[in-house]
């Protein structure tokens, strides 16, 4: 059993250059607190340096975004824009490239120091990028995982959180919105998932209603979970966490969770059985994303890998008055195509 979980992601918009270096200052602080060995938090200045000041010269809109990887051992930098995009990215990830008269460092720097570099850039629409750095102790970060937590903007403490836990030969994902925002949200959505990492095997329904009696002396919270095997999934939800199964070309499969709080008022739990494709990702989200995404989502969405399509959902549809969590995943087996 693999259990991980998130804590909230430090957004820095990089909307002057001197963002760039509060970028970097975030990033070493972040593999300070990660206890990343060596070298490593220098590193983590310098992929967070390089992909902010690819945003601050070129993008419109641009934001990084900090957090340890979901699965441990290390952190990642995300960048977002909605930027001209880049007509040739293979030549861009090359050393000394550069369009502005300077070093060219760039991309091709992060692309050289990340353990792992996934970017994908589109004509008028923009460039989404996904640097992890590990510990040489981690196992190869994979694409067929990627999520966010956002807090309000005012605030520290994030109320949403989410989870994954691999036990044989499938994965169970949570996606936790404590009522409100702030500490006590926070406090209500953290107590959920120490019961789900106490038995993420157990059915939907019985870690729910584990859930509901630990949740009685916290504020409560909305709570969706999916359980995903190569051809097919489960989902259990109570409150207002959304679920939706992409393909190539839409998204479908559309659920949400049965009215009530856990640790309030819950009904008995029921479980959906949703057939999955091979390719096929599930989303997974509180009520900090519009949910109205899922009505025309675009070919170029659809095919991101699984930390990219988290990555954009975050930066595109966030509510920025609610905290918002997502998080994207392919079952064991079901490879991206």
């Amino acid at each position: 059993m693999t259990p991980t979980s998130t804590v909230s992601t430090v957004q820095i918009r990089i909307d002057h250059h001197s963002a760039v270096h509060l970028a970097a200052a975030a990033a070493r602080t972040l593999a300070q607190q990660c206890a990343m060995p060596g070298a490593m938090p220098e590193q983590a200045a310098v992929l967070a340096s390089e992909l902010a000041s690819n945003l601050d010269k070129h993008a419109s809109d641009g934001s990084l975004y900090l957090q340890p990887i979901l699965r441990g051992g290390g952190l990642e930098i995300l960048a977002a824009d909605h930027g001209p995009g880049m007509p040739d990215l293979r030549r861009a990830l090359t050393d000394g490239y550069t369009t502005t008269a300077t070093l060219g460092a760039g991309l091709g720097a992060v692309d050289r120091i990340a353990t792992d570099f996934t970017i994908r850039t589109q004509l008028d629409t923009g460039t989404w990028a996904c640097a992890r750095l590990t510990t040489p102790s981690t196992p190869q970060p994979s694409q067929d995982i990627g999520s966010l937590c956002l807090p309000v903007e005012t605030e520290q403490d994030c109320g949403d959180a989410c989870a994954a836990a691999d036990t044989g030969g499938a994965r169970t994902v949570i996606v936790v919105d404590g009522l409100g925002h702030g500490p006590r949200a926070a406090e209500a959505a953290q107590t959920a998932l120490r019961v789900f990492h106490r038995a993420p095997d157990h059915p939907l329904t019985d870690i729910l209603t584990t859930m509901h009696r630990a949740l009685r002396r916290t504020r409560g919270a909305a709570v969706g979970m999916v359980r995903l095997h190569p051809e097919q999934a489960e989902f259990c939800g109570i409150g207002n966490i959304r679920a939706a199964v992409l393909s190539r070309h839409s998204a479908h499969h559309r659920l949400t969770g049965q009215p009530g709080v856990v640790g309030l008022t819950m009904p008995a739990p029921r479980t959906h059985i949703i057939a999955l494709e091979t390719g096929a990702t599930t989303v997974l989200h509180s009520d900090g994303i519009d949910e109205r995404w899922t009505h025309s989502p675009s070919r170029f969405l659809l095919g991101l890998p699984p930390s990219l399509q988290a990555l954009a959902l975050a930066h595109s549809y966030r509510r920025t008055r609610d905290d918002a969590g997502v998080l994207v995943a392919k079952a064991p087996g079901n490879p991206y195509v």
